[in-house]
């Protein structure tokens, strides 16, 4: 309850998590039919890069301050820093529910979990003008069972990004991906991690192995190496049910924001097949 992304918006590991959500979401409107998506800790949607809490810990100005115009790289790359250009940046940097709600068609919806009051009011202040975007000051961990799977599609996205407050909150984020993926087996399930050391990590994915849960993909992007579990060292998403060519698009994305977020060549790229389908 303490966590406020404010703080932390478009730095490093916002670039990572959400270049890779584009990738997953062009995977989903690729077919005419309706998705949802559920993200269950959505944030206040959308962040302005110049107010005291950015400025504070300027973490934007070594992540998505550092991409000033598009390059000449991947399409998953452009197609990110087009679509963050198009919704605010450099002033404004959209959350998850911003940029998930900004490639909505008719047909699809979005499901929104704050917890936090102060942003859970302001996330449903900034969608109050849009009927495709539910906003609910729950829990996103009991979300799942409230609303998967989604009512009516099929197809969708369980997105999962806990503020890692808790001591516990790898093995909460194990049982949430053993549950989504038990409660909507139609769906993908994306779920974001910080790494700052590996036995947390190693134990995870030996959790997920553990209870059975198949198809499962993890990229990581690695600043430098984590043998400092005082510092943010990386971050991780693990995907389930991973789009056709996912690792490929993840791979080519990531190895291309490395070179500037870790000019110093300390950083690394790892795409992983935890486990197989």
């Amino acid at each position: 309850m303490n966590y406020r992304h404010a703080y932390h918006a478009g730095n490093f590991a916002d670039m990572m998590k959400h270049g890779l959500l584009l990738v997953i979401l062009r995977h989903l409107l690729r077919k005419p039919a309706g998705f949802c998506v559920l993200d269950t800790h959505s944030g206040c949607g959308i962040y302005d890069l110049s107010a005291t809490e950015a400025e504070k810990t300027g973490e934007w100005r070594e992540g998505i301050g550092r991409f000033e115009s598009l390059p000449d790289g991947p399409e998953e790359l452009v197609d990110y820093l087009r679509c963050m250009t198009g919704l605010g940046v450099p002033k404004l940097y959209p959350g998850s529910p911003s940029l998930i709600a900004s490639v909505l068609r008719p047909q699809d919806r979005l499901i929104c979990c704050e917890l936090h009051p102060e942003d859970a009011r302001t996330l449903r202040r900034n969608f109050r003008f849009n009927p495709q975007v539910a906003v609910h000051a729950r829990d996103g961990y009991t979300a799942l069972k409230a609303f998967l799977p989604p009512r009516d599609l099929k197809r969708g996205l369980v997105l999962i990004d806990p503020p890692f407050e808790q001591g516990d909150e790898f093995d909460r984020l194990a049982e949430a991906i053993v549950r989504s993926r038990r409660l909507f087996p139609m769906g993908i399930v994306a779920a974001w991690y910080p790494i700052k050391h590996r036995t947390p990590v190693r134990r995870f994915h030996d959790t997920l192995r553990d209870a059975g849960v198949k198809d499962l993909l993890d990229c990581s992007l690695l600043l430098r190496t984590p043998t400092d579990p005082t510092r943010l060292n990386g971050c991780g998403l693990l995907v389930a049910a991973p789009p056709y060519r996912f690792d490929e698009q993840a791979r080519a994305l990531l190895e291309a924001i490395l070179p500037v977020l870790a000019p110093d060549g300390a950083g690394s790229v790892e795409i992983t097949r935890i486990a197989e389908e």
